[in-house]
């Protein structure tokens, strides 16, 4: 199978014709082999537009989604972000072709081991994944520019929002459980929050106990 024709087919088709056609999130997408996230058996779906599933109720995250979400956030190169619940490292690898630094928590001791390998075979060197509880976040490093969620949620802990930096911004998808989700961002203004919505759309939950307190949208 031609992985690259098949990248620029997904750009091209997925990204573009949806409107998201910010270039270094257009070039960062296109860069980024996604094939090298999943099994060899699911690497022939690695460019369907649709969630990946890589077992244990996680996935890959839907192009368009990833993309919409990242157009939300507004990355700099000069953003710190911490990637939440990135179970392969393929988010974590289109983060840091936009950021300084990517810091990603995955709690499963075996996907941070093989999303590590993985980023390190493709020679990312400005990220890193760290085993650990998602509702934690990362304190040691805490506030980030960026919080990105790489699964629904369908509250926001206490304990995230509190990591954001002034003007920080903290994207992924809510839902309510019942299938429904939206596209949020939520940004930090000094001590209070606000949020948004940004598109209607749906990805896979994290893995995540309930925590409260909790923002709720």
């Amino acid at each position: 199978m031609d992985f690259a024709a098949a990248r620029f087919n997904m750009v091209e088709s997925q990204i573009r014709t949806n409107r998201v056609i910010e270039p270094r999130i257009v070039r960062a997408l296109g860069a980024v082999p996604r094939e090298m996230f999943v099994s060899k058996p699911m690497r022939a779906f690695a460019y369907v537009d649709e969630d990946l599933d890589v077992g244990a109720g996680r996935v890959v995250m839907k192009p368009l989604i990833l993309a919409k979400l990242l157009e939300a956030a507004g990355i700099k190169d000069s953003d710190v972000v911490l990637n939440i619940g990135d179970c392969t490292g393929y988010v974590t690898a289109v983060l840091a072709r936009l950021a300084q630094t990517v810091v990603s928590i995955e709690a499963d001791p075996e996907m941070v081991a093989r999303s590590g390998q993985t980023l390190t075979s493709l020679g990312v060197d400005n990220a890193a994944v760290v085993q650990g509880p998602y509702v934690g976040g990362y304190p040691a490093q805490a506030p980030f520019d960026v919080i990105f969620l790489s699964g629904a949620l369908s509250e926001i802990p206490v304990e995230l929002r509190r990591q954001l930096a002034d003007g920080g911004r903290l994207v992924g998808v809510v839902d309510d459980g019942k299938g429904i989700g939206r596209g949020t961002v939520l940004v930090r203004v000094g001590d209070s929050w606000g949020s948004r919505v940004v598109f209607d759309g749906t990805t896979a939950r994290l893995p995540m106990p309930a925590a409260r307190p909790a923002f709720r949208f």
